[in-house]
């Protein structure tokens, strides 16, 4: 059974936690959340999208060779990763000490992606493989824009299926998000 914490249970788990999660869709908040949790708790933050996906030109890593890479990720003592991947989740569930699921409205995630696209056009994002410039097209504004619909429920069925005793934390906006950083910042 799933075991679910307000931001503030959330934060004062960030003290032992080293192994978190940060899962949701694109343009929602993953990588600045993971990236502010990783420098403010100290722990390496992996962005599943440059380490473990993409290659140059935005070719996707073949899967085997994917799923060896994040099998190295997940076997270190500490990390933060960012990125959903619902069919990863087996992998990565049973050895996370908490989730951060950002689910605020499909609005504000098509806003972030649009103005991601907008900060970052023609050049490669930070959370990104080197060599995939920032890009935006209809087929990824419907994923965004049914993510809650085809995404989440797979999301919850991993999480009942390899997720005992992993809590999990929902932030359903950014603000929710902030709190969160806020609470954690002024306890570490």
């Amino acid at each position: 059974m799933t075991v679910f914490l307000t931001p503030e249970e959330a934060a004062a788990r960030l003290g032992t936690a080293e192994r978190v999660l940060v899962i949701g869709c694109s343009g929602s908040g993953k990588s600045t959340l993971s990236r502010r949790l990783g420098e403010s708790l100290g722990l390496p933050c992996v962005s599943m999208d440059r380490e473990v996906f993409w290659m140059p030109g935005w070719r996707m890593r073949p899967r085997a060779e994917a799923l060896d890479r994040l099998r190295e990720i997940v076997a270190r003592e500490r990390w933060i990763i960012d990125g959903t991947s619902p069919g990863t989740l087996p992998l990565r569930l049973p050895r996370s000490h908490l989730v951060l699921w950002l689910r605020p409205p499909r609005i504000v995630s098509l806003c972030g992606v649009v103005s991601r696209w907008l900060r970052h056009r023609g050049r490669t994002r930070p959370d990104m493989a080197d060599g995939c410039p920032e890009k935006i097209d209809c087929e990824f504004l419907s994923y965004v824009w049914t993510f809650e619909k085809t995404q989440s429920p797979q999301i919850e069925a991993n999480l009942a299926a390899h997720g005992a005793g992993v809590p999990v934390c929902v932030l359903k906006s950014r603000a929710e998000a902030r709190r969160l950083l806020a609470i954690a910042g002024r306890e570490y």
